[in-house]
């Protein structure tokens, strides 16, 4: 079927900019041609979106599909199934498509939840957003991956695998790998909602970063890493990590180590935005509200600071920490604006930077001819309001309408 999308004004990832009177064709789940200043042809089903600001559809590469904001995240998947976690996940998921993320980056789920909801939109099983998985992340004893469970419940209990030196670390990511992960999620550093760690101390070692990294590279597959304390970040960044998650404490000798190497950013500035907001009131337990409070402030001056410097920037939100629920992922887009990013910037670092991050630029991250259909629209310029992407009225994927 083909049908014409007749858009008020179509974001342009090359120009920077939306431009008016934009017809985009599309034949079955392709975009065939796009076409400005004409009348539309006859014969074509019309999508009317003449009063609408239209853009490609949005990827969130930063997102955890078997949590949904709680407080206290890891107490529910102590108690779920694996497939009760995947059933929540297809609900989370859906819920980020209808607000306009038609991609998003799984950043570790227990019991690979998120490959097996990957695989099943793919197969057309159900509907759900294009994802990229990363399996259980790896993390070593004790460190952010590490549930701190009391001693007699044993197995695995954990938020990912754990391992140890680097025979153990190589072991990990190829079972991820047969799993069927997209890349590899490393926990570099301590965390904020991890118990009884550091945020800002190392908990890989260089030598077991670097390993599981060249395994990645072996593999053709990327790997990224959660970062907070400044010498993890660089570590991560010398051993080869591809994306640096949150950044937190990062340093002008951290920055232009990124630079050198080409090495992406991730902010997710939503998620100490939340937690600071609602607090110990809201149920957060406080030693999380503590270690947050300690990094928040750093955390946007160094994602300023990245920006200024040419960093390479990925939009992501950390969704599923405390109150970061899915669907709610376009706060971050206010957020990196009043972080200094332009509007334009800050709707690239969704689209085109987050398709090249993935390696999805041939598919989608731009309304042209030959990539997927993915689309999103919202009623107001976001340009002059970004916080009009916070109400999505529109929503697309493979040509098919799922909002309007």
């Amino acid at each position: 079927m083909r049908q014409v999308v007749i858009c008020g004004h179509l974001f342009d990832v090359r120009e920077k900019a939306f431009r008016a009177g934009a017809n985009v064709y599309i034949d079955g789940n392709q975009i065939e041609k796009v076409e400005y200043g004409k009348e539309p042809e006859e014969g074509v089903e019309r999508v009317d979106l003449s009063g609408k600001y239209v853009m490609p559809g949005w990827i969130d590469c930063h997102v955890h599909l078997s949590m949904n904001g709680e407080p206290d995240g890891v107490t529910p998947m102590a108690y779920a199934t694996d497939g009760a976690l995947a059933i929540k996940a297809y609900v989370y998921a859906m819920r980020d498509l209808m607000a306009g993320f038609t991609g998003i980056r799984d950043e570790g789920s227990a019991g690979f939840v998120d490959i097996a909801l990957r695989d099943m939109i793919e197969s057309g099983v159900v509907k759900g957003p294009r994802i990229f998985c990363s399996g259980m992340p790896l993390g070593t004893t004790g460190g952010h991956a590490d549930s701190h469970f009391n001693p007699y419940i044993e197995g695995r209990s954990s938020m990912g695998i754990i391992v140890d030196g680097p025979d153990a670390g190589r072991a990990a990511a190829r079972e991820n790998f047969k799993r069927g992960a997209d890349q590899i999620k490393l926990m570099a550093t301590g965390g904020v909602m991890s118990m009884g760690d550091d945020p800002g101390a190392p908990e890989f070692t260089l030598e077991e970063m670097r390993e599981i990294c060249k395994e990645a590279k072996r593999k053709g597959k990327i790997t990224s890493a959660h970062t907070h304390g400044t010498l993890g970040i660089k570590w991560a960044v010398e051993a080869g990590v591809d994306t640096i998650e949150h950044g937190t404490m990062l340093d002008e000798e951290g920055v232009q180590m990124m630079l050198e190497r080409g090495t992406w950013l991730v902010p997710t500035l939503s998620a100490p935005y939340n937690i600071m907001k609602h607090g110990v009131e809201a149920g957060i337990p406080k030693e999380n509200v503590d270690k947050c409070a300690m990094v928040a402030e750093r955390h946007r001056k160094s994602t300023k600071m990245a920006y200024e410097a040419g960093v390479k920037i990925a939009f992501g939100t950390d969704t599923a920490t405390p109150f970061s629920t899915h669907g709610s992922q376009a706060l971050e887009f206010e957020l990196l604006v009043e972080d200094g990013f332009t509007p334009e910037d800050a709707i690239l670092s969704a689209t085109k930077n987050a398709a090249e991050m993935l390696g999805w630029s041939h598919k989608v991250g731009a309304v042209e001819a030959g990539k997927l259909a993915d689309l999103v629209a919202v009623d107001e310029d976001p340009i002059a309001d970004i916080r009009a992407l916070q109400r999505v009225s529109f929503v697309m994927k493979d040509g098919e309408i799922f909002k309007q």
